[in-house]
């Protein structure tokens, strides 16, 4: 797992102990399983390759924007707390232009 930059961190920082803890488990069972069930990582509709990473704790839902590079690792964006049933489209937005960056960045980076 690769986090890039500070979107997650920033996220994280600001959950109290106990949502911490959880994201911690559900970022655990995403790195170690073979087939990771849906109700912890999904493929977002419409998307190319963007993915949710899902956390619940207690009545609370959140979600971890995520994709794939090679040799899958799991690229890790940014979080949010979900409050409606939709994932917000400023939310999927946000997350298409990070991983765009990711891949600016690293393009440019190979052709240095």
């Amino acid at each position: 797992m690769y986090f890039y930059k500070d979107y997650f961190r920033s996220f994280y920082t600001s959950q109290s102990a106990k949502v911490k803890k959880k994201i911690l488990w559900t970022l655990r069972v995403v790195e170690e399983l073979d087939r990771i069930p849906e109700i912890y990582l999904k493929h977002l509709e419409n998307t190319k390759g963007l993915y949710e990473i899902r956390v619940q704790s207690g009545g609370d839902i959140f979600r971890i924007f995520c994709f794939f590079e090679e040799n899958n690792i799991i690229v890790i964006g940014h979080g949010f707390q979900k409050k409606t049933e939709k994932t917000p489209q400023k939310e999927i937005d946000r997350a298409l232009r990070i991983k765009n960056e990711y891949y600016e960045e690293k393009q440019k980076s190979n052709e240095s």
